[in-house]
């Protein structure tokens, strides 16, 4: 099909996420993608700001990466989970378990992020219900957090002012506080942790867990948060004997600066959710980890089990793919790379703080984020941002860039220069 055809029929058929069927908002067909560079089917090639969604850290059609899926599709592609194993599934499982804070001792693979969400929530619904206390199933969570799609997961994610508001009556009622207006760096105040330590001592008794995003709120608004409020919170928890969940999917394997993202504040979860660069962005996958404790306590409960187990749980070619990105980042000298991604973006887009459309600019590990005093028209910026040759997806009032660690200075310079000039012309 040539590009005509293509979009003909992706404009009547084909729904893309959070769009409608025929919506005329812009759609780029991609021909192929090269490091940090996406190739357009007319000729256009665009440095790549978004890792896709994150998820890209080592760029696109790495030798390495490339070689781990032929070799693997070689033996099998997919062989079922249940009462199956295979070596790839077992050696991804032992590399998570040590890159990760040592609590976490047990791996429950998961098709998706959205779906390691579910299952943290259904491990800590189940490890109470083992330990007899079943009224614990509600989930304790801060405002602007985003856990994903599925209906549990919509259940955690802000009810006002996140992205599933139509549903809220459809999906379970859990217990919201405000999210710390602490920044990133600095110390976390009484009045910052009050609501959470208040609904803590009045309601631990039916709190299964709180979970939360570390440091960094992602699709919810882009924001960072004091360290010293994790830490602050671990000891609630600790003391409230209330499980915490944290959702790493976009913040783990390096994107802050740390390996994930708790570790600025010093602590480890009960249970965490891992996801996106997970596989380098070349399969869909994702984890759930947990301590041996919670996993050997639904192992004594009723029914012995944990309910769940997707059908392509595990699958060969993903953990394969997990593999040879966890062996690719640890090999290299990830946070060396991330550091200089942060002062350069940090240097590239500092000057948009003067911008009268601009209310704030912040910057962490290899995150940047622009936010707008008004929402952004993506009819008018998405295509602006492509003819100045950069991939770059805003939403709501946030431009924000995750470029993979790959990219070197003058790609960044190049990537952040063309933000600050579609900002200053159409901003």
């Amino acid at each position: 099909m040539n590009q005509e055809q293509i979009m003909a029929l992706d404009n009547s058929l084909v729904w893309h996420p959070y769009s409608s069927i025929g919506s005329g908002l812009p759609v780029f067909p991609v021909a192929s993608a090269q490091g940090v560079r996406l190739q357009l089917s007319d000729g256009r090639e665009l440095i790549d700001g978004m890792s896709s969604w994150w998820c890209a850290i080592h760029g696109y059609n790495h030798p390495e990466m490339n070689l781990a899926i032929q070799e693997q599709l070689k033996q099998m592609s997919h062989v079922m989970f249940g009462g199956l194993t295979h070596q790839p599934a077992v050696e991804l499982a032992a590399k998570l378990v040590e890159m990760t804070p040592q609590p976490l001792q047990t791996v429950f693979f998961a098709d998706s992020g959205s779906v390691s969400v579910e299952v943290a929530m259904k491990m800590a619904l189940q490890y109470w219900h083992s330990k007899g206390q079943p009224r614990k199933q509600r989930f304790l969570t801060i405002r602007n957090g985003y856990h994903g799609d599925t209906f549990g997961a919509m259940s955690v994610c802000d009810p006002v002012n996140g992205m599933h508001s139509i549903f809220s009556g459809a999906v379970a009622q859990q217990i919201f506080v405000d999210s710390p207006s602490c920044s990133f760096g600095k110390a976390c105040s009484e009045s910052d942790i009050a609501p959470m330590a208040r609904e803590l001592a009045e309601h631990h008794q039916q709190i299964a867990a709180v979970i939360l995003e570390p440091i960094v709120q992602g699709a919810g608004g882009m924001r960072f948060y004091s360290a010293d409020y994790l830490q602050q919170l671990r000891e609630l928890c600790d003391s409230h004997g209330v499980l915490l969940i944290l959702d790493e999917i976009a913040t783990g394997f390096g994107r802050t600066g740390r390996m994930f993202a708790c570790e600025h504040a010093d602590i480890s979860p009960d249970i965490m959710c891992v996801g996106k660069a997970l596989t380098g962005g070349y399969m869909t996958l994702a984890a759930t980890l947990t301590t041996r404790e919670i996993s050997e306590t639904i192992a004594d409960g009723e029914p012995g089990l944990f309910m769940h187990g997707p059908t392509f749980m595990a699958n060969p070619l993903a953990c394969s793919a997990g593999l040879a990105s966890l062996r690719l980042l640890t090999d290299s000298p990830w946070h060396t790379r991330v550091s200089k991604i942060e002062i350069s973006l940090y240097h590239g887009l500092e000057p948009c703080r003067e911008l009268e459309t601009v209310t704030d600019v912040r910057v962490l590990g290899a995150i940047g984020v622009v936010e707008m005093m008004e929402p952004v028209d993506m009819r008018t910026i998405q295509p602006a941002l492509v003819e100045a040759g950069v991939w770059v997806r805003p939403f709501g009032r946030l431009i924000y860039l995750m470029p993979p660690y790959i990219m070197n200075d003058k790609d960044l310079n190049t990537l952040t220069a063309a933000v600050r000039d579609v900002i200053n012309t159409i901003g």
